[in-house]
C-alpha cells in the first residue's frame, strides 16, 4: 500500500473523529485553543495506536488468513464504511462540553474502535505499520483539532458530510484491495 493509498484511508478513519469534534465543538461557549490540542492529541493517539494493536493481533494469526486476507480487508472495511454512511444519516447526538479525561477517554475509544479493525487489514497486506500509524495520527491530529473550531463556527451541517463521506472512502478501500487481489485490476 502506498502513500497516496494510506493517506486516503487514513482520511477515512480521521472522518468520524472529524464529526465527533465539530460536535465538541458546537457545545462550547467560548473556545480555546487548548480544546483543540486536547481533542486533537486524543483522536490522534488512539487512531494511532488502535491499528498498531489490530496489526499485531493481525500477525498472530497471519498464518492462518493468508489465503483470504482480501476478503477480510474488503469485509472490514466494506461494514465499517457501510456503518459510517449509515450513521451520517441519523440524527446526531448531543455531547457535552467537557474535556476531562473521562469524556475524552470514552469519545477516543468509541471514534478509533475502526481503526483497530483496519489494523487487523494491515497485518494482512504490504504495509509499513510505522509510517501507516504515523499517517493515521498526524491525520487524525489535525482534522480534529480544526473540527473542534469548524464546529465552533459553523455548526453541525459538515458532520454528516463528514461521516458519509469518509464511509464512502473506506468502501471503496475494501473493493480496491479485493478486487486487486483477484486481478481484476492493477494499480
Amino acid at each position: 500500500m502506498g502513500f497516496v493509498e494510506l493517506f486516503i484511508l487514513a482520511v477515512g478513519l480521521s472522518m468520524d473523529a472529524f464529526a465527533v469534534s465539530i460536535c465538541k465543538g458546537l457545545s462550547v461557549r467560548t473556545l480555546r485553543k487548548r480544546h483543540g490540542l486536547i481533542t486533537g492529541l486524543y483522536f490522534g493517539g488512539f487512531q494511532a495506536g488502535m491499528p498498531l494493536v489490530g496489526y499485531l493481533l493481525g500477525k498472530q494469526f497471519e498464518s492462518l488468513i493468508t489465503s483470504v486476507d482480501h476478503w477480510i480487508a474488503f469485509v472490514l472495511l466494506g461494514i465499517i464504511g457501510i456503518n459510517m454512511i449509515k450513521e451520517s444519516f441519523e440524527k446526531p447526538d448531543e455531547l457535552d462540553d467537557s474535556f476531562a479525561p473521562k469524556a475524552m477517554l470514552l469519545l477516543a475509544v468509541a471514534t478509533s474502535i475502526d481503526a483497530l479493525a483496519v489494523g487487523v487489514t494491515f497485518a494482512c497486506l504490504d504495509v509499513e505499520i510505522f509510517s501507516a500509524i504515523a499517517l493515521i495520527g498526524i491525520t487524525t491530529f489535525v482534522f480534529s483539532a480544526v473540527g473542534v473550531k469548524i464546529g465552533n463556527v459553523f455548526g453541525v451541517r459538515f458532520k454528516s458530510k463528514a461521516e458519509l463521506a469518509g464511509g464512502i472512502v473506506l468502501v471503496l478501500m475494501g473493493v480496491k484491495i479485493l478486487l486487486e487481489h483477484l486481478g481484476v485490476i492493477n494499480f
